[in-house]
């Protein structure tokens, strides 16, 4: 029996079950093994001999800050809002996948240099494969944000085969890692315990211990530190899953009523455009900037202002003195003293500041090296 057809009958036989606490324990294994067999479809794909299985344009090299795909089905706009946002040609056309390859483009916003990625258009089935979809969502996966563009003239139902065919890759969207601990271990069994005030949400212990046996994980600890569902315990057991920010960039507004916006927009992460009249790009890119979350920090040289037109792009969560530092030069941090901070980050300007110092948005460095 081929993998799809096993991936198959257990998704019927999951479908058929009923969902009741005597079935969580056969829900969890079914879904355990179900991650599995997907997981193994996608290392067989990526398998090949002497690197003639890359296809051209989807080897394109990361520049600039930060990274946004753009995907969705075939002619929804994804080619014509690279061309607007950027200036970069990406062929257009009134037909299917007119796009066949990666075409990368550049803009700049709040001094951020962002690349763009335009797509193929995939098809259902794509995670398996089908229609070069493994290469698209595999690109995808590098990306900082994903925009999803969708054609406010189709169905709804386009945005929820979306997501399907992404979280078949293990593509989280607007999702945060659980605050699970996993370690494996020489002997000692399996022991899984739950932090006070936390419970397990579709799911028991002994659910829990029968995915962990699936794992071959029989000697190990688990620690829940948040409200987890048997889905979070299978990606922490997978360990490759990519969390990322999502946008569902609502194209062709241009077609619709006021009263049709009106009820598209109660779909949470939402901006709706026009791409080919160039309505709410600047929105667009405003919104991309928000759930990117990237900080801007200036520099100013001793004695001098500070320098107000490039500034250092850094990630929210990775934005301490130190890697403010690696991000200037590699070898600065050796020869670091200290460094003078003016902005939101200090409670009076300037303020001497050590290497872990945590910086915001705006804020200004002088950095001060040993003698």
């Amino acid at each position: 029996m081929s993998v799809l057809q096993k991936i198959q009958d257990i998704e019927t036989e999951m479908a058929k079950t009923q969902k009741n606490k005597a079935t969580n324990a056969h829900l969890g294994l079914l879904k355990a093994k179900l991650a599995k067999l997907k997981a193994s479809l996608v290392s067989e794909s990526t398998k090949g001999g002497g690197g003639g299985g890359a296809l051209p344009g989807f080897e394109v090299s990361k520049t600039g800050d930060a990274r946004v795909g753009f995907v969705g089905f075939p002619s929804v706009g994804k080619s014509t809002l690279l061309n607007k946002m950027t200036g970069q040609e990406s062929e257009v056309a009134a037909y299917e996948f007119t796009t066949l390859t990666c075409i990368p483009g550049i803009f700049f916003h709040k001094g951020a240099k962002i690349q763009l990625l335009d797509l193929p258009g995939i098809i259902e089935g794509a995670k398996d494969g089908k229609g070069r979809g493994k290469q698209v969502i595999s690109t995808a996966y590098s990306c900082s944000i994903i925009l999803i563009v969708l054609d406010v003239m189709k169905p709804m139902m386009h945005k929820k085969k979306m997501e399907y065919e992404l979280e078949g890759f293990g593509i989280r969207l607007n999702k945060k890692a659980p605050n699970i601990t996993f370690k494996k271990r020489e002997k000692g069994g399996i022991a899984v315990s739950i932090a006070p005030g936390y419970q397990l949400v579709d799911c028991d212990l002994e659910s829990v211990e029968g995915v962990l046996k699936e794992y071959r994980m029989l000697n190990c600890q688990m620690r829940f530190n948040c409200n987890a569902t048997i889905d979070e315990v299978i990606d922490v057991l997978e360990g490759n899953r990519k969390y990322c920010p999502c946008l569902y960039v609502m194209n062709k507004i241009d077609q619709i009523t006021i009263e049709e916006l009106d009820i598209i927009s109660e779909i949470p992460h939402y901006v709706p455009i026009c791409a080919h009249h160039e309505w709410n790009l600047d929105g667009l890119a405003d919104k991309i900037w928000e759930y990117m979350a990237l900080y801007r920090i200036y520099t100013k040289p001793k004695g001098q202002i500070p320098d107000y037109t490039t500034p250092v792009i850094l990630p929210a969560d990775r934005c301490s003195m130190t890697d403010f530092c690696n991000r200037l030069h590699r070898t600065l941090l050796g020869n670091f003293r200290f460094a003078l901070v003016w902005g939101q980050s200090v409670r009076h300007t300037p303020q001497r500041v050590g290497k872990e110092h945590m910086l915001m948005d705006e804020d200004v460095v002088q950095i001060v090296k040993k003698i």
